[in-house]
């Protein structure tokens, strides 16, 4: 057997190959290792002096859930976004549905709550809190706020909303992961996928996608994605004109269309 001798520009491209290789794995490893700190980023609470909570026992966790009690049938439930103290939204929604009682969830991790975030866990503890209250509030609104109206969309598909609001949705996690890293098999590495796209399909309330104009943080293409998804005549989209994904709520449309007044 004879053995050929490497020339240095093959040890070179050799060496190039595997250096390569190993920084790809590293990112890929990285990727993985970290994800959850790339999609989740907890917020204290900022509104608990003279507030009521509530707390919710789900598998070994406690969350907490900001509360503005009001007997009668109707309630509201919001899920926030990844970076949203949800507490900061009770004052704008108490005044825009006086007759509802509302409930702000403070995802484990967030605000007080103990445990980590996770989609399962998410997924999990939506569900504890509706089935909770639905006995004392038999109408029930869910709102989701960016990786919040992954929340909503599946608890909707679930559970018998009276309606759905998603404010600035997308159609997965796993997509908007595969544009961000259009190098690495994020489908292969991703944890939590939040495939919102899925659990619009099941979805038979009245429901509301509402689209920032210049949202920079989702792109239109997902949230129209989306929309698709759902049975006709289930979905209504609304763009925001002049809002970015985090200034949406400053809009004077923003409340009403929460309401379900309808703008033209």
């Amino acid at each position: 057997m004879t053995l050929v001798a490497l020339t240095p520009i093959s040890r070179t491209m050799l060496t190039l190959v595997a250096s390569i290789t190993f920084v790809y794995l590293g990112l890929c490893a990285a990727l993985f290792i970290f994800q959850r700190s790339l999609i989740y980023f907890p917020q204290p609470r900022s509104l608990d002096r003279g507030v009521v909570t509530i707390t919710l026992q789900v598998d070994g966790a406690e969350v907490l859930v900001t509360t503005r009690p009001h007997s009668g049938p109707n309630a509201l439930i919001y899920f926030g976004g990844n970076a949203e103290d949800v507490s900061f939204n009770l004052p704008s929604l108490a005044t825009a549905f006086p007759n509802h009682a509302i409930y702000l969830m403070h995802y484990r991790g967030y605000g007080g709550s103990s445990g980590k975030p996770s989609e399962a866990a998410l997924f999990a503890d939506a569900l504890a809190l509706f089935d909770q209250i639905h006995t004392e509030h038999p109408h029930i609104v869910a709102v989701g706020r960016s990786l919040g109206s992954g929340v909503a969309v599946h608890l909707a598909s679930l559970r018998p909303v009276a309606r759905l609001v998603l404010v600035t949705p997308f159609d997965s996690i796993q997509e908007l992961a595969a544009r961000q890293f259009p190098y690495l098999p994020v489908r292969w590495l991703l944890l939590d996928k939040f495939e919102s796209w899925k659990y619009a399909a099941r979805v038979d309330a009245p429901t509301l996608v509402m689209v920032a104009e210049h949202d920079e943080v989702i792109p239109r293409t997902s949230t129209e994605s989306l929309f698709t998804a759902f049975h006709d005549g289930i979905a209504v989209l609304k763009i925001v004109a002049g809002t970015s994904h985090n200034t949406i709520s400053d809009s004077p449309e923003y409340l009403p269309l929460l309401q379900g007044q309808s703008s033209n």
